[in-house]
Parts: C-alpha cells; structure tokens; sequence
C-alpha cells in the first residue's frame, strides 16, 4: 500500500506533526480519511506515541468511533500513514 494507491480530494485539517486528507482509494472507490504523520523531525518519544496511536486505533472496534483501516509508511515524505473511515457529514465536534 502506498500513496499512490489514492487519490487525494481535499485537505480536511492540520497540526503540529500531521496533515489530515479526504482521499479515494483507487481499488474499491471508497472515501476515506488519510493522516500522513511526519516522522523525520519527530523524537523517539513522538515516533513511539504515533506508533502506539496505530496500535490502538486497531484494537478499537466501535459502531460510535472512527474505524481504522490500514497503516502503512511513505518513504518519499518519511510519513506515517494511517488510513481510517471518513465521517461524512461534518467534523466530530
């Protein structure tokens, strides 16, 4: 899996370490919420926490919360990826 497996539609949000896109992935045509985590300025306490955040998004299984789906890394960005289910009609606020 890579970035080139999607097509990017829209910035959704941003902060500090990452960048949050509504993509569409080109093998089933579904919308999805794509964070791209940039691992390459981060400390080995932030590189573990975002890896801890992968791990827990894949152990929740909740009808009320966002789904994981997949999590891969981007060489060309040095960014963690983490491919989840897209909230359709707003933010979660």
């Amino acid at each position: 899996m890579s970035l080139r497996d999607f097509v990017i539609l829209s910035k959704i949000g941003d902060g500090a370490y990452s960048e949050v896109y509504k993509v569409k992935r080109l093998s089933d045509g579904c919308y999805y919420a794509l964070k791209k985590v940039k691992m390459g300025n981060l400390s080995t306490k932030e590189k573990e926490n975002a890896l801890n955040e992968v791990r827990i998004l894949a152990s929740i299984n909740h009808p009320t919360i966002v789904a994981y789906k997949e999590a891969f890394f981007e060489d060309t960005s040095s960014s963690l990826c983490l491919v989840m289910e897209f909230a359709e009609d707003s933010d979660l606020y």
